[in-house]
């Protein structure tokens, strides 16, 4: 895999990368440091133990996340050194498992996600949309557009998708941001995800008739055929519902950054036909969540960039870099619509890209396309820097958004 004939000997330093609480759509400082001091680093995150490599290259991400030789199976039951004090995944979760249990796992509800699928549910999203921004325009300004818009829709589109009934919605949302959350301690986020786990077990076994479309449907069908084991299919759900409110925030993110450079939000209203296009080139740009994801553990000894990485090591990629990677994204801290072709990897690579990426790019369009379009004055109702943003969060994104128009 190296890129280079000559291989480092002398072993790199050991970075501390702390947990900081970013605000807006701020480049990680120290993310950004590591960056130029070299395309693998060793660092060390607030939580777990030891040290991880870290690759920032877009081509050597790509290589690592789609190279067998780097395990996310073999992490579990390891205390990696990692941001979030407390270790999320289930066992079975697909997260954590490689090639061929992974394949398999990913099969299962591969349907729910293909883009027959979500077009399936892109209807009934819009109308979804649309109830809320009437109410929204019906109360008047200003308003909170988080709490009316950016929180409820992600859920409602989530839910409708994975099969929860929409009573239980609230309760998935309040299970779901105290996992993703770092400042409830860990007692309260393993309870919360142990919840969570118990109602999918008893949706997952409801779901057995097979006639349902719905993720949730699918998964008991495939437990009844013996095809995933229902702690598999279980473990695949709860990974699927909370990834699937991860688009509040980088939505969030998404629609701050507008309404903060009017030229480009004015360029959407004025331009429809740029749109895809666009959210394309503002997923790239937005820093999606804090640090760094899962980690992998090399299999065996791999050189990267003439870098000797161990047999046993725990390696992470950084997305975020290698979407401002300059030899592939040219000016890649300007933001630029017409930026094509536009490779990012914000949602991921290789085997476990994310299995929402297209639902969550339908999200997205329909929220922008939908405020631009029936609220074309849209603009903040605060001055910029006086917008909250989460404290401890594992995703970036606005507390609040207060808007008016």
């Amino acid at each position: 895999m190296t890129n280079e004939t000559t291989r480092t000997t002398a072993p790199l330093p050991v970075r501390f990368w702390p947990a900081l609480d970013l605000t807006a759509v701020d480049f990680d400082p120290v993310l950004a440091e590591l960056m130029r001091e070299g395309p693998v680093n060793r660092v060390q995150l607030p939580n777990g133990e030891g040290w991880a490599w870290l690759v920032t290259r877009y081509d050597d991400v790509r290589a690592v996340t789609n190279d067998p030789r780097f395990s996310r199976a073999a992490v579990m039951g390891r205390q990696v050194t990692r941001l979030a004090p407390h270790f999320i995944p289930v066992p079975g979760a697909v997260g954590f498992a490689d090639p061929p249990d992974h394949t398999r796992l990913r099969r299962a509800v591969a349907a729910a996600f293909t883009a027959r699928g979500v077009q399936r549910i892109r209807e009934r999203s819009q109308e979804m949309l649309d109830e809320l921004v009437d109410g929204l325009l019906r109360d008047g300004p200003p308003a909170d557009l988080t709490e009316r818009v950016l929180a409820p829709f992600p859920i409602s589109v989530i839910c409708e998708l994975m099969g929860v009934p929409a009573a239980d919605r609230q309760r998935m949302h309040t299970w779901t941001q105290l996992i993703l959350s770092s400042s409830n301690g860990a007692e309260v986020s393993e309870r919360a995800k142990d919840e969570m786990v118990a109602y999918f077990t008893d949706l997952v076994r409801s779901g057995r008739d097979g006639v349902s479309e719905d993720v949730v449907g699918l998964l008991g069908a495939a437990v009844g055929r013996g095809e995933v084991s229902e702690e598999e299919a279980v473990g695949l759900a709860v990974l699927v519902q909370i990834g699937g409110e991860a688009v509040t925030n980088n939505t969030g993110q998404l629609i701050y950054l507008l309404l903060t450079r009017p030229q480009l939000w004015e360029r959407l209203r004025t331009d429809p036909g740029v749109r895809s296009q666009a959210i394309d080139e503002l997923i790239r740009y937005i820093p999606h969540r804090s640090a760094v994801g899962l980690s992998r553990i090399a299999m065996e000894d791999v050189d990267v960039r003439g870098v000797r990485i161990s047999a046993g090591d725990p390696v992470y990629v950084s997305y975020l870099a290698a979407n401002r990677d300059p030899d592939v994204f040219p000016e890649p801290d300007r933001i630029d619509f017409d930026r094509s072709p536009n490779p990012h990897v914000s949602f991921g690579h290789g085997p476990h890209y994310c299995v929402g990426g297209i639902l969550a790019k339908m999200e997205a369009e329909l929220m922008v396309s939908t405020l631009v379009d029936r609220l074309p004055g849209l603009r903040l109702a605060v001055p910029p820097q006086e917008v909250p943003w989460r404290k401890g969060a594992l995703i970036r994104g606005p507390e609040a958004l207060p808007v008016t128009w």
